[in-house]
């Protein structure tokens, strides 16, 4: 839990569906800030430990409560947000008789954190439209850390109205929560975030590797190369652990591939041209055979030791 500091906002009947390692610290954030935050996980005693540990947080002044279904967590509530792994565990909790939907009002607003195809958004998006209901895309990017911190960068598609609503709940874990353009614009610059990060990280691999061959001290190299035209965030948090030889935290290997399979899979539908993206998404693959799949992503420095 953090000792952030929250802007004073009217407090939102809002659900949180997927307590995993985004979803609980970004609904804790929504409960920091004073809402009424209903839960939902599938595995149910995670939303009850959840609603434990928040009842104590210090500006956990709302109503804390944890539901059987989606259906049951989005039931009378403005906003839902939601986060989980893909587009099939997206649909089980957002379709069907037992699903968001069928349990959300008239206007309410389903926000989607979960990193998924933009098809699966431009679907949620037009089926929400049929029930009178709000589908916002929106997926993040900083990590755990930017979870747990409340300073997640929040890239939202759909129409304007809804987001404009959802912004000030949602900058209760947000440092920046934008605006792009229609369904699925979210998702797709989700996909151009990916696509630079597995450049950067597998340039700084061979950048370190080459300079380790060469009996450089890679730490001072990071130092003054840090300050020049090759910084990068990726060099600032990665750089010495890289050095150090150190993978056990941050996004995983196994995360990673995912998401690259949907930008490869958006490439073959738009033309784009990506053989860098495509043959990092295959070192991923080595990682992922040397049982590094929940090693963080810069452990691509691993294949060139």
């Amino acid at each position: 839990m953090t000792s952030r500091t929250y802007e004073p906002i009217s407090a939102r009947r809002v659900a949180f569906l997927g307590l995993g390692v985004m979803g609980y610290p970004m609904a804790g954030h929504l409960a920091q800030a004073g809402h009424n935050v209903t839960v939902y996980n599938r595995t149910a005693a995670k939303a009850v430990a959840w609603c434990n540990a928040y009842a104590q947080a210090a500006g956990a002044s709302g109503q804390l409560a944890h539901a059987g279904t989606p259906r049951e967590a989005a039931k009378g509530v403005d906003i839902v947000f939601c986060c989980v792994g893909n587009d099939d565990d997206l649909r089980s909790v957002v379709l069907g008789p037992d699903g968001a939907f069928a349990g959300m009002q008239a206007g309410a607003i389903l926000v989607d954190h979960t990193t998924a195809s933009a098809n699966v958004a431009r679907e949620l998006y037009a089926k929400a439209k049929t029930l009178g209901l709000q589908f916002v895309d929106a997926p993040v990017s900083g990590g755990q850390a930017g979870a747990q911190n409340g300073a997640l960068t929040v890239m939202c598609g759909g129409d304007k109205a809804p987001f404009d609503a959802a912004l000030p709940v949602a900058m209760a874990f947000s440092k920046a929560f934008t605006y792009l353009g229609d369904s699925g614009a979210g998702q797709l610059a989700k996909m151009v975030n990916q696509i630079t990060i597995a450049g950067l990280v597998q340039g700084l691999a061979e950048a370190i590797a080459f300079g380790q061959k060469a009996g450089l001290d890679m730490n001072l190299v990071l130092d003054v190369i840090g300050k020049g035209a090759a910084q990068s965030w990726q060099m600032d948090n990665r750089g010495k652990t890289m050095v150090a030889d150190k993978f056990d935290f941050g996004f995983a290997v196994d995360w990673m591939r995912k998401d690259l399979g949907l930008v490869l899979d958006e490439a073959k539908r738009n033309g784009a041209r990506l053989p860098a993206t495509a043959l990092i998404d295959q070192f991923y693959a080595d990682i992922q055979q040397m049982g590094g799949r929940r090693w963080d992503t810069s452990s691509l420095i691993k294949r060139l030791k």
